[in-house]
């Protein structure tokens, strides 16, 4: 069975930084794709950013360019989220989804496994 475990959130003040990662069990991924998303109180979830296996291929949503960074360790099975400069509309549960075959995308609907869920707060 497919897990998706995310670590890293917590509470930051304005401007500071935190690293989430996402470990991945239950399978060998070699060609996936995976990705970050997040979910404000009363918002859609939206996408952050995505990467391919190879890591060739990412996707960084414009909300977050140049503060946000998405990489992976494939001989880990993990995909980071390096978040900088963050802000207070930076606050959300952020969730890690992945496909197992596949480019990287910002459709929600794509991946077929997600996390739990990190809760992430800035305060201002």
């Amino acid at each position: 069975q497919v897990q998706l475990v995310e670590s890293g959130g917590g509470l930051v003040q304005a401007g500071g930084s935190l690293r989430l990662s996402c470990a991945f069990s239950g399978r060998t991924f070699y060609n996936y794709a995976g990705a970050w998303f997040r979910q404000a109180p009363g918002k859609e979830r939206e996408s952050v950013a995505a990467i391919r296996w190879s890591g060739g291929s990412t996707y960084i949503a414009d909300s977050v360019k140049g503060r946000f960074t998405i990489s992976r360790d494939n001989a880990k099975n993990t995909v980071y989220l390096q978040m900088n400069s963050l802000k207070p509309e930076d606050t959300a549960v952020y969730y890690c989804a992945a496909r197992l075959y596949g480019l990287p995308s910002s459709a929600r609907d794509y991946y077929d496994y997600w996390g739990q869920g990190t809760q992430v707060t800035v305060s201002s």
